[in-house]
């Protein structure tokens, strides 16, 4: 069995899973790439691949995570997992996904890539469904590592084979989603995934700020406290900038001494 989750807190949270129950046993995969955000447009394409990783690349600069770009090869994750498959015709897969626009874009950049395997690919789809936190209280979870680990046991039992009927539909719904070419993709419910434009968010995140500077790190605890939004704080950050370019906001102190130097204001 091969497990495969989108997310990296993901990982640990699993693994806890498989030590209380031997029948996960199995390695995990991370698809690494956050498909709910950029350019898609002929992502399977040199063009298209070669235009995302520059917009990564764009995007990533002056974060901590510069380094994530040299470490993200899904492409030769996915060849490796798809040579297993043939090699082990006994292997399955496991797609893990959480209520959330990241995992069920990953799901769908990766499931038409294994329609080969259809019946070997199992997905568990933790949508909308109750579990039990720390304090014994029900919630509804967003993201697989929110979920205790003995809680997966619970959440084994919702594997199911992706259907043929999925493997020849949802990859008709990634490729509309690819030719839109919204840089923002938002989960509407479901495997429902709605196109937004890049600029998106930019008139709530120009609501949070005023002429008052206020620090990056205050602003991106605001945004994820006081807001709907659920981008990454590098995207976040990736807005703020395309502002400040554009002339409607305001960057003071020095990129290159890190995010802790950065304020933000109106004007």
């Amino acid at each position: 069995m091969i497990h495969i989750v989108f997310c990296e807190p993901d990982i640990a949270v699993l693994q806890q899973a498989i030590e209380l129950d031997n029948s996960l046993e199995g390695n995990i995969i991370q698809i690494k790439d956050d498909f709910g955000v950029g350019p898609t447009r002929d992502i399977y394409e040199p063009e298209g691949f070669k235009l995302r990783k520059n917009w990564w690349q764009e995007v990533l600069e002056y974060s901590p995570y510069t380094e994530q770009l040299g470490l993200v090869d899904d492409k030769l994750t996915v060849n490796q997992l798809i040579k297993q498959l043939t090699e082990d015709t006994t292997l399955e897969v496991w797609l893990w996904m959480g209520q959330n626009q990241h995992d069920v874009c990953g799901y769908y950049w990766l499931m038409g890539q294994l329609k080969d395997f259809q019946g070997r690919i199992q997905v568990l789809y933790l949508n909308n469904l109750p579990f039990i936190n720390e304090k014994g209280g029900i919630f509804y979870p967003t993201y697989l590592h929110q979920i205790l680990p003995k809680e997966f046991l619970k959440a084994k039992k919702l594997a199911r084979p992706i259907t043929l009927s999925e493997f020849e539909l949802d990859p008709d719904e990634w490729n509309k989603l690819c030719n839109e070419n919204g840089y923002v993709r938002l989960l509407e419910g479901g495997k429902k995934i709605a196109s937004k434009p890049a600029d998106y968010h930019d008139k709530e995140l120009l609501g949070l700020l005023g002429e008052e500077s206020m620090k990056l790190t205050r602003l991106l605890s605001t945004v994820y406290t006081k807001t709907q939004i659920k981008a990454s704080d590098v995207f976040i950050i990736w807005r703020l900038r395309t502002l400040s370019s554009q002339g409607k906001i305001t960057v003071d102190g020095d990129w290159e001494r890190g995010w802790k130097e950065i304020t933000f204001s109106l004007g």
